[in-house]
């Protein structure tokens, strides 16, 4: 009998893990590629596009930028906390406390980046974008009834903790 069904899981409710799953893995994937991109922007392009730019625009860029790796950083941080939720690691009372929800972010100033160069401009959407994805599947998570669908162990837990007793 499979662990799902163990543990007094429906079949939908497993299908449910594994979908709330693969959008996890999907959205942590796209957060770390953007992370990477923005990193790489920000380390050499940014510069000489920033040093061509009046002393405001500078701030702005800055401000901009800081905004940029602080969505990412929630983001990516708040994915971290769901996947130690769906592999067991913190329980369903705890993935829902403060400590692991999605931080808010400021929203960048549109009016203030429409100098900016367009790279710096796609970040700027890409991130703010990748944030409300996470945002609303948050609230679809966090707003489903207590007992969602989650296995409480993972087979590969359930099988370690198996061969623990027999040896």
């Amino acid at each position: 009998m499979p662990l799902w069904q163990q543990q007094g899981m429906t079949l939908s409710d497993n299908r449910l893990f594994l979908i709330d799953g693969k959008l996890i893995d999907d959205l942590y994937v796209e957060a770390m590629v953007l992370a990477d991109e923005a990193r790489a922007y920000l380390e050499k392009d940014a510069t000489v596009a920033r040093d061509l730019m009046e002393p405001m625009e500078r701030v702005h860029f800055s401000c901009e930028a800081l905004k940029i790796t602080t969505r990412l950083m929630q983001v990516i941080a708040w994915l971290l906390s769901r996947r130690a939720y769906m592999r067991g690691e913190i329980d369903l009372m705890e993935s829902r406390s403060e400590q692991y929800r999605l931080g808010d972010a400021a929203p960048s100033d549109m009016g203030a980046t429409g100098g900016f160069p367009a790279d710096m401009r796609v970040l700027i959407a890409s991130s703010e974008s990748l944030y409300m994805r996470a945002q609303r599947l948050e609230e679809q998570l966090i707003d489903r009834p207590l007992g969602g669908a989650r296995p409480g162990n993972s087979p590969a837990r359930a099988l370690m903790q198996l061969l623990h007793t027999a040896f």
